[in-house]
């Protein structure tokens, strides 16, 4: 047994055993009249474990640990999870089948020495999950993305689709907002950089975000949301609703729904950027686009609706511009340099994020989309990061200037 993971290597030593006192734990307390305190339950489980078999059969070590795993199954609903997610240190939660158990924790992984008895805990679990927000995930419908009440993003697959077990994932958000400020204490972006995109955002240019998976989109969205003004009338869109932009009073949140066990009820994307330009809005947010309503976000961009901000998965500037392009092409039957035009027509600013191999997320480009001469885009870099990781200004000038002027903003990036 490692000394590493005990805890881990004990649970599974004695899970069928572990699962079964556990079990007439839970049915002792559906008969007690009142809840049970945590003093209550733990007193319970020590009894009904050193009457059990289990006690002669594990060694001295392993008893506080068999009687630790019975108190976190009964005393939470959460079980194994409870502590990590109670754990504001902790920003990811990732289960990778039910002996291996790992967290981010101040932008480091590491594994953590608990695991579930088995694949069903965990399933179960997943479900559990899954009902919290009234989503059903079963055999015919492996896969469940979710928002819980708290927030937390939680994403669960079950054994029949992947091979190592059941897969669940929990992002954690800040209760309290990542601002602009927050940012650049962090270093992830240059003052000045961070004045520009401001003034970027408030004159209503059209913005994209790019980045990798847990390079900060999200968060970067939220801090230059904070820009747009309070009289604004804003929709947001997205798959699980993540977004907080709580100093807009006229703001309109809109979610995506999955389809129900037989297979009715889905509300996509691409339906509610439809519905949305219905609802007279002056801007449009659109958390993250992965495939078909890239087509209804350009086409929202297009008609008036300036400021409007989006993000996606992307390598760079260019890679998310082929991105683009693909999503776009998925389910259109126009011409490569139709798409391209369109592209440029509607988004005006892109910024690139990207994560570092120590785990910080910086902004890496800033760059005007200024148009598509025929063949290809004219990509007008404003900001891009040096040899250390530091993001400067390039001295190009941003050449569409009349939203800058208007808003009073000309001495920008001029």
């Amino acid at each position: 047994m490692s000394d590493k993971y005990i805890k881990s290597a004990t649970v599974r030593k004695y899970a069928a055993e572990i699962e079964e006192l556990v079990m007439g734990i839970r049915k002792w307390i559906t008969e007690c009249e009142e809840h049970p305190s945590v003093c209550e339950l733990r007193k319970r489980c020590e009894d009904v474990f050193f009457s059990s078999e289990l006690s002669y059969a594990a060694s001295t070590d392993e008893l506080t640990l068999i009687v630790e795993s019975m108190v976190q199954r009964v005393s939470s609903r959460y079980g194994v999870l409870a502590a990590l997610l109670e754990d504001s240190s902790i920003n990811e939660i990732m289960v990778n089948g039910p002996e291996r158990i790992y967290v981010e924790r101040n932008k480091r992984l590491e594994r953590i020495d608990d695991s579930f008895t088995s694949d069903a805990e965990l399933e179960e679990t997943i479900r559990m999950f899954a009902s919290d927000v009234h989503r059903e995930v079963n055999e015919a419908h492996p896969i469940v993305d979710a928002r819980l009440p708290s927030g937390y993003r939680v994403n669960g697959v079950l054994k029949a689709v992947a091979l190592n077990g059941p897969i669940l994932t929990i992002r954690k958000f800040r209760e309290k907002e990542i601002e602009m400020s927050d940012l650049i204490e962090f270093g992830s972006i240059s003052e000045e950089c961070a004045s520009d995109l401001r003034a970027l955002v408030r004159s209503g240019y059209n913005m994209f975000i790019s980045g990798g998976t847990s390079s900060g989109k999200t968060t970067f969205l939220n801090a230059l949301s904070a820009s747009i003004g309070e009289n604004e009338r804003v929709i947001t869109i997205e798959d699980s609703a993540e977004l907080v932009i709580s100093h807009i009073e006229n703001r309109v949140q809109l979610e995506c729904r999955s389809a129900n066990s037989i297979g009715k009820g889905e509300v996509s994307m691409e339906q509610l950027i439809r519905t949305s330009l219905r609802m007279r809005p002056d801007r449009i947010i659109v958390g993250e686009v992965r495939g078909r309503e890239v087509i209804d976000m350009v086409q929202a961009m297009n008609t008036g609706h300036d400021g409007s901000m989006s993000t996606g998965h992307g390598n760079s500037i260019k890679g998310m511009l082929n991105r683009l392009e693909t999503m776009y092409l998925m389910d259109s039957q126009v011409s490569i340099n139709s798409v391209r035009n369109q592209i440029a027509n509607a988004i005006d600013i892109f910024v690139h994020l990207r994560r570092d191999s120590r785990g910080r997320r910086r902004l890496e480009e800033v760059a005007e989309l200024a148009g598509f001469d025929g063949s290809s885009y004219i990509i007008n870099y404003l900001y891009k990061s040096d040899e250390k990781g530091n993001v400067k200004k390039t001295g190009a000038s941003l050449k569409d200037r009349e939203r800058l002027i208007r808003a009073g903003f000309g001495g920008v990036l001029a």
